[in-house]
């Protein structure tokens, strides 16, 4: 399993797989093919059928068309066998290609083939909750001192970058106004859930608090700004909305959160490693509910929960997405990407809540859940995996009947 630098990512949105992954594979294959009189660049699947909507073609030219005339073709009902995302790179001179490179966008900004699936190195040698429990019950240490041990103590200053991103999202989110691009008309919310909040009573106060931070984020996010793939672009919103309140309204210690954050990758790299966190590959359950189920586990860690406690938090915020489809309008990031962010970290604060009322036993573990989102998302229709043909997608683009 790799390091959660590969889990969480610092770039553009809206789409860490459709964006974030595009353009890195476009710089990848300039670095190896500069000296062409063009490009050809061929768009499968779910790449093809939303990438227009999340400016794949934009992360592409900005690399390639300063260096050589770039075609781009798009295939959106071929899909390669290895992953709904897939692209093939070509170098033509002299009216040959000269050299070819498909690859495949995997989630999270991560690329892979069938030759290179292992891009880098692997440094966790368990790779389950379940084992790396019992290595906590062995040792008496925490989630995040199992990533301390494996990452080293340089991790602190990455996740300290990580934070502070995160937490930059938020504050420019809040004072952001105006509609989002994309031409849905959706306007900007955050700074309105906000400013509303403060004529709530304590409860629904806390809600509307953690709303405000998680349209904040998605919303940055939806408009092409800095991010921070938590474990996507597309789900961004849920772990900073639920760190940043629990910041600052219980936990004012930054090594604290940092710890969090730790756990929180961890079981996100778990998702990762054993399933997907692809909307492409496993629908939004893979992005939305794992990101739920990250934001649990670092909330219940935060309030004192034991081993088994954060574990079942993590297993409910993933357990209760099981099913969730990726059927964005017009291919944006918008809707019901935003609010969708926006319920989960809700919903992952309420599983802290549960978890932590409870002894932490439970019938069904995280390893499980991971396993049964990987074949309920395989189970998935292809139009309800991020090709906009299908579901919420397909309803939105039809005319109201009068």
């Amino acid at each position: 399993m790799k390091s959660l630098r590969s889990l969480f990512r610092i770039g553009l949105g809206p789409s860490s797989s459709h964006t974030m992954g595009p353009n890195r594979a476009a710089k990848e294959f300039a670095a190896r093919c500069p000296e062409v009189d063009s490009y050809r660049v061929t768009l499968y699947g779910s790449l093809a059928a939303t990438g227009e909507g999340h400016m794949t073609d934009k992360a592409i030219q900005e690399v390639l068309e300063p260096i050589a005339p770039l075609e781009l073709v798009w295939k959106p009902t071929e899909f390669l066998p290895f992953h709904p995302n897939g692209m093939k790179y070509e170098g033509i001179k002299d009216g040959k290609v000269i050299d070819e490179w498909t690859i495949y966008s995997i989630g999270g900004g991560e690329l892979a083939n069938e030759d290179t699936r292992k891009s880098e190195a692997d440094i966790y040698p368990l790779t389950t909750i379940h084992d790396i429990m019992k290595w906590c019950d062995e040792t008496g240490c925490n989630f995040w001192e199992y990533v301390e041990k494996h990452e080293g103590p340089e991790i602190w200053d990455f996740l300290s970058e990580v934070w502070e991103t995160m937490k930059a999202t938020i504050r420019r989110g809040l004072e952001h106004e105006g509609v989002l691009p994309g031409g849905l008309g959706i306007q900007r919310k955050a700074g309105t859930y906000m400013l509303k909040s403060a004529s709530y009573t304590s409860s629904v106060k806390s809600k509307a608090k953690v709303y405000a931070y998680a349209l904040a984020t998605s919303e940055e996010n939806a408009s092409g700004s800095t991010v921070v793939t938590a474990p996507t672009c597309g789900s961004c919103g849920v772990l900073p909305a639920v760190l940043y309140h629990l910041f600052q309204e219980h936990i004012s210690s930054e090594a604290r959160i940092l710890r969090a954050l730790a756990t929180a990758g961890l079981f996100g790299n778990i998702a990762k490693e054993n399933a997907s966190i692809s909307g492409a590959d496993v629908g939004c359950q893979g992005e939305v509910g794992v990101a739920c189920a990250m934001a649990a586990a670092a909330a219940c860690q935060l309030f004192g929960g034991t081993i088994t406690q954060i574990e079942y938090a993590a297993e409910m915020g993933l357990e209760h997405h099981l099913g969730l489809t990726c059927d964005p309008m017009c291919g944006l990031v918008q809707v019901p990407c935003i609010e969708r962010n926006a319920i989960a970290a809700s919903r992952a604060l309420d599983a802290c809540t549960y978890a932590t009322l409870s002894d932490g036993k439970h019938k069904i573990d995280y390893d499980r859940i991971v396993e049964v989102m990987k074949e309920t998302g395989h189970d998935l229709p292809s139009l309800y995996k991020e090709t906009s043909t299908g579901g919420i997608a397909k309803i939105g683009t039809r005319k109201r009947e009068q």
